[in-house]
């Protein structure tokens, strides 16, 4: 399919709601690096994203809500991939 439909977006929201509600800080040591920040900051852009994502469905512009829920996402498996964030479900992030 080619088309982003509301189903479709709806899908998207559900499954990066999931995610957002999963996403638990980790507590990782590097040297002289506040890991708490750079882990709460992988968590803002997200939620920004996400909530972007719903003002842009209420506007009606379902193509520009549909990449801002990409983006999102993004940012959460890249969290996870990096190790700042506690997730073990493969289904909803990228794991190490």
């Amino acid at each position: 399919m080619d088309k982003i439909t509301l189903e479709k977006l709806e899908k998207y929201f559900k499954i990066t709601q999931e995610a957002l509600n999963k996403v638990k800080i980790k507590d990782f040591n590097l040297d002289n690096i506040n890991s708490k920040k750079i882990a709460n900051e992988f968590l803002d852009m997200p939620t920004r994203y996400f909530n972007d994502a719903k003002y842009f469905k209420e506007k009606g512009d379902i193509v520009t809500a549909f990449a801002a829920l990409n983006y999102a996402h993004g940012w959460l498996d890249a969290g996870a991939k990096l190790g700042v964030f506690d997730v073990k479900d493969s289904k909803l992030f990228v794991l190490p």
